[in-house]
């Protein structure tokens, strides 16, 4: 019986003392093998063609939002079909029962 009380409270003991090196560890700080270059400056880009990416990106975005809802719309139908089954099994369910 000692033994075993005296083996726990050395395996315990053990145990908090692994614990306490694996936590003292300081941490390791690596340097970077190369420095990062200046940033070239971007050339001036006319107006008109951020004007006309952006009414490209609007299309774009609108075409999106079209198909997401017709998505939205299918999905809609498909959960609704599936109510519907659902009840008509669970209807199913109740006859089965009854029989």
């Amino acid at each position: 019986m000692r033994t075993a009380i005296l083996a726990i409270i050395s395996v315990a003991f053990s145990f908090a003392i692994t614990m306490a090196c694996a936590q003292a560890q300081a941490p390791i700080v690596v340097q970077a093998a190369s420095a990062v270059p200046a940033a070239t400056p971007v050339a001036a880009v006319p107006a008109t063609t951020d004007s006309a990416s952006a009414q490209a990106a609007i299309k774009m975005l609108e075409e999106l939002r079209s198909k997401n809802e017709e998505t939205l719309k299918k999905q809609e139908a498909t959960l609704q079909q599936l109510d519907e089954i659902e009840q008509a099994a669970q209807e199913l369910r109740i006859y089965a029962k009854r029989g």
